[in-house]
């Protein structure tokens, strides 16, 4: 950056060859370039030669001006000693004095104030260190790494070697002999340093005496010899690993920059997510899942390379479109115009699909505007690919080669061959999910036609409800039956986890628990049949809970039962008491046979159409067949789309479909079956034009990176998995995002803020 003028005649410069970093320290301007200070005073340019410590030596003495007397900088006989902490504040890319003894020259006592409480200045502190920044800007690379390091075998001579790291614990033994860990810059390796005042040839004289002064987690330079170690009592600290046969005799140490003494970092210092940069830092399972993210996203751009897909980026600022979830919006300069960021890449590589390029994939960025929950974030990352000529069959052999090839790698495990397969309709009606942990030995049975009249009537209110029921049994090494089975559910029911269950308005569930020295073994409220019944499809032993639960009698939709959220409340229950194992392994499968169409709700108004209607997964989904078509005009509640779903362990990773390739077919769909009006139909004319120039058959998915690391490492949310993540309530608590609007941002972007509120009063 080209040097500017200085607003005042005091500047310091100092030149550096390749480069040129200016700073303003107030009025005063300072250039730093490398190793020569100049002041300039009026007509008369003095050079000083930069000494350690920010002693500079001066050829000739000058007085300071006015603006200096009594500040951090002074002036010695024919030395300039510079105290080495300054603190400034930031502006425009430069740096401002800030003692409160600093005066600006030229400037009453109010335009002082005025300068100082500067708005944007107080926004950026910095701490900074005259002393050690101007020699900072050139530090020596290292000559081996600590990996390295800790292969080596004891060396019969001592080594000189270079390593970058941070400070860690130290010791000091006397005044004359001092102990510190030096750890890798990846905070996965340490070293001991030796410091003594003993001299050594090559060695700073002032290195013993500067290294004990600097806190830990400083970040330094240091130049050592390497030698052997005995072996030390000491175990490993933490997750971080000690070498142990080797230290390091200390020659000379260079700090890089300085941690303040106000940030308390200790082995059990918890940070919040407004520290997340510290939290990285002290974390090293946080960096290693960003480690493994890396590699995994390294090897499925390497196998879809191979299978010939092309990466290609689509663009994010896009435009508003109903595919169904709701969109962040994004205003322009140009009034009452906005981009909307996209929800997927789905329109834009199918309009690949139509120019030509036969198999697409790319990491995509998203955006939905949607409630958050553990496996939700409003901006994520997912895999994206689609083949042209292509249908499900093509796409879901491609994944499982994909899945297969990262489990092998990454996990050591092998999965099968051909993952299994369940319908939608099957899913819901065996675990009460669309997305079911089949692991779980807990599958669901209607019962109803086995149940007296009046006892359905005690389970629900409904006219001719559904009744489900699943059997609940404890591992036999953990329970003594029914009395611990009967304190388990009643623990539960009666906790805030149980209480939406109770107030299921279906009816609460029905409880019965197995105990064999009690008439018809505790079941005698089912009568005498259907406790046979039940007893014979379970295969019933002393301590079972059987649970039984009403819904209404209407084709499934959406996501879960309310007894298969149960199911999964009740087991994990049980295994954080310890009554059932963990579940291990994974089971992966397909959910196929979605209903192409679902019920609008307030929550999901889908893509706004007056059907009643919403796309389950996006109305670009194809019907699965011919007889599906058929239904399009009779009963369109009662098509099956061409969609399916990736589910491994009770987690989506993903979802795909084929796609509509037909544009009468795409605008047949959005007009006549969705009903959405003229216009919201002709903001997909850009697809309908793609389609109508020939664009073949089409299918392709979209995986869940985020989730897919978080199943794969076993943590229990993807934000354990994602370097900047956003809270339940979509902030990030580190930079303060999102941020208020102003009354000039506003203006810019012929914006007004509306409430709603007083709206809906009048």
């Amino acid at each position: 950056m080209e040097a500017t003028q200085a607003r005042s005649r005091e500047s310091f410069l100092v030149e550096e060859e390749e480069s040129i970093i200016c700073y303003t320290l107030g009025f005063h301007h300072l250039q730093v370039r490398s190793a020569a200070l100049h002041r300039l005073v009026g007509e008369k340019l003095t050079c000083f030669k930069l000494g350690r410590m920010a002693e500079v030596a001066a050829t000739t003495a000058v007085p300071l001006s006015p603006a200096f007397k009594n500040s951090d900088i002074k002036f010695s006989g024919h030395a300039v000693h510079i105290n080495p902490i300054i603190t400034l504040t930031s502006r425009n890319g430069g740096f401002k004095h800030a003692s409160s003894h600093h005066r600006i020259p030229h400037l009453s006592k109010e335009e002082e104030k005025a300068h100082w409480n500067d708005s944007w200045m107080k926004r950026q502190q910095v701490l900074f260190s005259i002393a050690s920044r101007l020699h900072v800007l050139k530090f020596s690379e290292e000559t081996t790494s600590f990996t390295s390091i800790a292969s080596l075998p004891k060396p019969d001579t001592e080594k000189s070697v270079v390593l970058h790291g941070y400070l860690g614990s130290s010791a000091l033994l006397s005044k004359n002999l001092f102990f510190v860990q030096l750890i890798s810059k990846d905070r996965s390796l340490s070293i001991q340093i030796i410091s003594s005042s003993r001299s050594l040839a090559d060695k700073d004289p002032s290195a013993h005496e500067y290294v004990k002064k600097l806190p830990m987690h400083t970040p330094v330079v240091v130049r050592g010899l390497l030698r052997k170690r005995a072996q030390p009592s000491d175990q490993d600290f933490g997750s971080i690993e000690k070498i142990k046969h080797l230290e390091l005799d200390l020659l000379s140490v260079q700090t890089l920059n300085e941690f303040p003494a106000n940030i308390i970092a200790t082995p059990d210092t918890v940070f919040g997510p407004d520290q997340r940069h510290l939290q990285l830092r002290a974390d090293i399972e946080l960096r290693k899942a960003l480690s493994y993210r890396s590699e995994v996203g390294l090897t499925l751009r390497s196998r879809l390379q191979e299978l010939g897909f092309v990466d290609i980026e689509t663009p994010l600022l896009f435009k508003s479109t109903p595919e169904g979830a709701r969109e962040f919006i994004v205003p322009t300069r140009r009034k009452g115009f906005a981009y909307a960021l996209p929800q997927s890449p789905q329109q834009f590589k199918q309009i690949l699909m139509g120019s030509g390029i036969p198999q697409y994939y790319q990491f995509a960025r998203c955006f939905r505007d949607e409630d958050l929950r553990a496996d939700r974030q409003p901006e994520f990352t997912q895999l994206d690919l689609e083949m042209s000529f292509a249908g499900a069959e093509q796409v879901m052999c491609t994944i499982e080669d994909l899945i297969r090839s990262l489990w092998v790698k990454h996990l050591g495990t092998q999965l099968p061959d051909s993952f299994m397969r369940i319908s939608y309709a099957e899913a819901m009606a065996q675990y009460g999910s669309d997305k079911p942990d089949t692991r779980l030995d807990m599958k669901i049975s209607r019962v109803g036609h086995l149940l007296p009249r009046d006892l359905i009537g005690k389970i629900s209110s409904l006219q001719a409800p559904v009744i489900e029921a699943l059997m609940l049994r404890f591992s036999s090494d953990s329970s003594n039956g029914s009395p611990t089975m009967q304190k388990f559910i009643t623990d539960f029911l009666d906790s805030p986890g149980g209480t939406p269950f109770v107030n299921n308005p279906d009816g609460s569930p029905g409880i019965f628990i197995v105990d064999y020295r009690k008439p018809l073994r505790g079941l005698q409220a089912l009568g005498f049949e259907a406790a046979e019944r039940v007893e014979d499809m379970y295969q019933v032993e002393d301590g079972d809970l059987i649970v039984l639960q009403a819904r209404q009698d209407r084709p499934f939709s959406g996501c879960s039962t309310s007894l298969g959220q149960l199911r999964l409340a009740l087991h994990a229950a049980a295994v954080r008491l310890g009554y059932l194992p963990v579940s291990t392994g994974f089971a992966p499968l397909w959910v196929t046979d979605f209903p192409l169409f679902s019920p609008t709700t307030q929550e999901e108004p889908g893509q706004g159409g007056k059907a009643g209607l919403a796309a389950t997964h996006h109305p670009f989904t194809s019907p699965k067949t011919s007889g599906d078509v058929d239904l399009l005009l009779i009963d369109p509640r009662k098509v099956i789309g061409d969609h399916y779903d990736l589910v491994i362990n009770g987690v989506e990773l993903g979802g795909g479909s084929r796609r509509i390739h037909s544009a009468e077919m795409q605008a047949f769909v959005m007009r006549d079956i969705l009903k959405m009006k003229p216009e919201r139909v002709a903001e997909f004319s850009h697809l309908l034009d793609v389609l109508r120039a020939g664009c073949p058959p089409h299918a392709g998915i979209a995986l869940g990176f985020d989730r897919l690391i978080a199943l794969m490492l076993g943590k229990p949310s993807v934000r354990e998995v994602i370097a900047f993540p956003k809270t339940g309530k979509g902030e990030d608590m580190m930079v303060k995002s999102p941020s208020h609007m102003s009354d000039e941002v506003l203006k810019t972007y012929s914006l007004q803020i509306r409430d709603m509120k007083e709206e809906q009063i009048v």
